[in-house]
């Protein structure tokens, strides 16, 4: 037996007409941006999907119910809390369910719970992915492996530029999943339109980019699908100016021993520090870029489910 989801009323009632449904994580509001830069992100995101003939779907655990839909006044909790919110993974779901806890959902859990919800598409900033220097340490987020089994198409400026991106793309192919191009041939790098690495596939339009995910799950192949789409030109910082502050960051990361889960929102922070606040509105404009795009996904997604 499925375990029972809560949904606001909007949610439920798209789901049940099947009009498209656009997830999005609440790590990114409690673990991902300040207050009250995340509250003003999330309702512009949820704003951007609406305008895009969508219905948004803030996806968190609260008092052990997994919530699909956050209500205003839950949704500037989460922001507010932030911090002291628990970071959940789906290792971690079965714990914070059965101890009632709060629990802000990460881009592997999101899918999870959005996948039991029937929403196929999900928007994010970027994805998690190998850590450098993983053959040390098998620091591999628990997103890839969650790739491989949730039928989710997530719309991300590729994978946090925090990461081996090479191994990030060598690992997906293992676990035999699409990563699409939107109209790019290369794979993004968080920040930065351009990594060096190309795309195995890609993708002109989002119609485009829901006929793949509609073959895809046709023909029985389990998991989810990678759409890349990079940071609006107007906003990226170019790899070569944030390159060596992610080099400093990771250094420093690793100088004070922080691991896990701490890690990305520690190198997060510090970016932005040193940056003087251009990484925090590179990562806004690149989260609502990818909401629009993914409305547009969930749109033309929808036209062809009966």
């Amino acid at each position: 037996m499925a375990y029972p989801l809560s949904f606001t009323d909007e949610v439920r009632r798209a789901l049940e007409e099947r009009r498209p449904v656009v997830a999005f994580e609440s790590t990114i509001i409690a673990h991902g941006m300040p207050y009250p830069q995340n509250v003003e992100t999330a309702r512009a995101v949820d704003e951007i999907v609406r305008v895009g003939g969508a219905v948004p779907a803030t996806i968190a655990i609260i008092g052990g119910v997994l919530k699909v839909g956050l209500t205003p006044k839950e949704l500037d909790r989460f922001g507010r809390e932030g911090r002291s919110i628990a970071k959940v993974s789906v290792r971690d779901l079965p714990f914070i369910v059965a101890q009632q806890l709060d629990g802000a959902t990460t881009v592997a859990s999101t899918m999870r719970i959005a996948a039991m919800a029937g929403i196929h598409v999900f928007a994010t900033g970027g994805i998690g992915g190998v850590h450098r220097g993983a053959e040390k340490t098998f620091d591999i987020s628990a997103d890839m492996t969650e790739f491989a089994a949730s039928d989710v198409a997530v719309v991300t400026a590729g994978a946090k530029a925090i990461l081996d991106l090479a191994l990030t793309l060598e690992t997906l192919e293992t676990l035999g999943v699409p990563v699409v191009g939107l109209g790019t041939s290369e794979f993004p790098a968080f920040y930065s339109r351009q990594s060096g690495h190309a795309v195995p596939m890609s993708c002109a339009t989002p119609a485009e980019v829901a006929g793949v995910m509609r073959a895809k799950w046709a023909m029985g192949l389990k998991g989810g699908v990678v759409v890349a789409n990079p940071i609006p030109e107007e906003a990226e910082i170019p790899a070569e100016e944030i390159a060596p502050v992610i080099d400093a960051a990771v250094k420093k990361a690793e100088a004070q021993g922080i691991m896990g889960k701490e890690t990305t929102p520690f190198l997060l922070a510090e970016i932005a520090g040193v940056t003087a606040g251009r990484s925090l509105a590179a990562n806004i404009a690149l989260v609502k870029h990818n909401a629009e795009v993914a409305a547009a996904i969930a749109v033309a997604f929808a036209e062809h489910v009966s």
